[in-house]
């Protein structure tokens, strides 16, 4: 891989929890968005931001990522079908990179989560190139929080599998090298309904 990024996902609906959830107020202060981005500038790591969100791109911009650099903060194009599709879209704007994936609704995220995830997937071990190594909260894999490398036939088999309809995640995840990843489940949390995020908050 060609060195690491950090990609928000910040594109959904929001329909389960009946607003915008990257706008809801964080009790840490600002938005979920701002602290997503926040966790992820704590990595010495160039970040993007993939949303069709106007209103998130207004809030990403003026901040810096890891690097001292702008976010680099990009259009998510129709059809908006979901992680996988958003996955290809960043896979295609940077090829042969490692895409440290993460949505915007795990607001009990810890920056040591990430460094662990970031850690395991970058130590050294015969999983070959196109590995993937995704959380993992003890109970069962947490698919969007995760290393995917950029890798040519990785995307390949991505594009294949997606032409064919495909649009679960999990799915497609079922033909690949997957590398579970241990972390604490606390902050793996996600928070869909407005029930998920109440009386929660650490």
């Amino acid at each position: 891989m060609n060195g690491l990024r950090a990609c928000l996902l910040s594109g959904g609906a929001s329909r389960r929890m009946g607003t915008d959830k990257a706008l809801l107020p964080h009790p840490a202060g600002r938005t979920w968005l701002e602290f997503s981005l926040g966790r992820l500038a704590a990595l010495p790591l160039p970040i993007t931001l993939l949303s069709h969100h106007r209103s998130h791109h207004a809030l990403a911009r003026p901040l810096r990522d890891g690097l001292g650099q702008p976010i680099t903060v990009l259009e998510e194009p129709p059809p908006r079908e979901g992680p996988l599709l958003a996955l290809d879209r960043l896979m295609a704007h940077h090829p042969g990179q490692g895409l440290l994936l993460c949505p915007v609704d795990m607001p009990w995220l810890e920056v040591a989560t990430l460094e662990a995830l970031v850690g395991a997937a970058a130590a050294p071990a015969a999983t070959g190139p196109a590995a993937i190594h995704l959380a993992h909260d003890g109970r069962r894999l947490q698919p969007l929080l995760g290393v995917y490398p950029a890798h040519p036939g990785l995307h390949r088999r991505l594009q294949a599998f997606t032409a064919a309809g495909g649009r679960r995640l999990q799915d497609w995840l079922a033909a690949e090298a997957v590398v579970p990843v241990l972390l604490p489940a606390a902050g793996l949390r996600n928070a869909n309904r407005p029930d998920d995020a109440t009386g929660l908050w650490p």
